[in-house]
């Protein structure tokens, strides 16, 4: 992964400006239906490309929340019109392949509980976008609010992304690090918290 963010980096370093905002809406909107896609590492790198002048910070902030969102709606899509194909244990759909289906299945739960609120939050939880939108169009969540909830999302996330790459600017691919310790955490966080409800669950009974 670190070999193909450099390449990623040396790659954009030699590109017109035109073609390096195009570059990070494609990532940003690819990131949301291919998730090994490392799309946070290359939009804080965004921030230090603006620091230096090369880009302006808010037209990388708007073009990478819309192409997040327009990602987010894309996978939301896929799961309205597939997703009972894509939780039939018969199904060979080829997403089933890159999905771990157990933590498609805690993404559902999620949205059963929780709503709008897992939306709201998605672009927070490591690993689980993909699965988020997907679930959320399973669920026949309401269009419109799902898209204020993913624009809220991205528009927060991506721009703590970019303020970061703004502040460290060389040293912005240090961000990569901070996000696998964050990933963790959440994980962690996460499990602890649905271990909880079924405990006190079980207690309560």
């Amino acid at each position: 992964m670190d070999a193909f963010i450099a390449q990623a980096v040396d790659w954009i370093s030699s590109r017109s400006v035109v073609e390096v905002y195009l570059l990070f809406s494609l990532i940003a909107y690819a990131e949301n239906i291919v998730p090994p896609i490392p799309g946070d590492i290359l939009v804080a790198f965004g921030g230090y490309l603006a620091a230096l002048g090369v880009l302006d910070p808010f037209i990388i902030l708007g073009i990478t929340t819309i192409a997040s969102v327009l990602g987010f709606m894309s996978a939301y899509g896929f799961g309205a019109w597939w997703g009972e194909r894509l939780i039939d244990p018969e199904s060979t759909l080829w997403i089933k392949k890159v999905i771990n289906m157990d933590v498609f299945e805690r993404g559902r739960r999620w949205m059963q509980t929780w709503g709008q609120w897992v939306v709201l939050s998605n672009r927070f939880l490591a690993g689980t976008r993909s699965v988020i939108a997907l679930t959320a169009g399973l669920s026949h969540t309401p269009v419109l609010p799902t898209v204020v909830s993913s624009t809220i999302s991205s528009l927060v996330w991506n721009s703590f992304l970019i303020g970061f790459g703004w502040v460290v600017k060389e040293n912005w691919e240090t961000i990569g690090g901070y996000l696998n310790t964050y990933g963790s955490i959440v994980v962690i966080v996460i499990a602890l918290f649905f271990m909880t409800r079924y405990i006190y669950s079980k207690l309560s009974n």
